[in-house]
């Protein structure tokens, strides 16, 4: 058993929810933030069969899409504010880890 650690943008949430739940996968839902946009994220805490994985990571692949998106960077203490323009970045996607399990309960 292994349990599957995702992390996608809220605008992917709800799409790979249910997706998750059609494909009869239970899983946990947490609200987070992401440290470099400081935008919201969710993330998603899934035990899984190892012979699930595969089908879970094609999931998660499938429904959490990048995009560009513009940022103004931090204010430096070195740099004038005044010329801060807004950078186009890359977001969204998945940030997953797989980790072994040592044991399951469910009361």
């Amino acid at each position: 058993m292994k349990m599957i650690i995702a992390i996608v943008q809220d605008k992917d949430s709800a799409e790979l929810g249910d997706a998750l739940m059609n494909a009869n996968v239970r899983t946990t839902k947490l609200a987070s933030t992401g440290g470099f946009l400081r935008s919201g994220n969710t993330t998603f805490m899934i035990g899984a069969e190892d012979e699930k994985i595969d089908e879970i990571l094609d999931i998660i692949k499938s429904t959490s899409h990048t995009r560009q998106q513009f940022m103004t960077p931090p204010i430096s203490m070195a740099a004038d504010a005044t010329m801060q323009t807004p950078v186009e970045v890359q977001v969204g996607g998945a940030t997953v880890f797989i980790l072994p399990v040592e044991g399951f309960h469910r009361f």
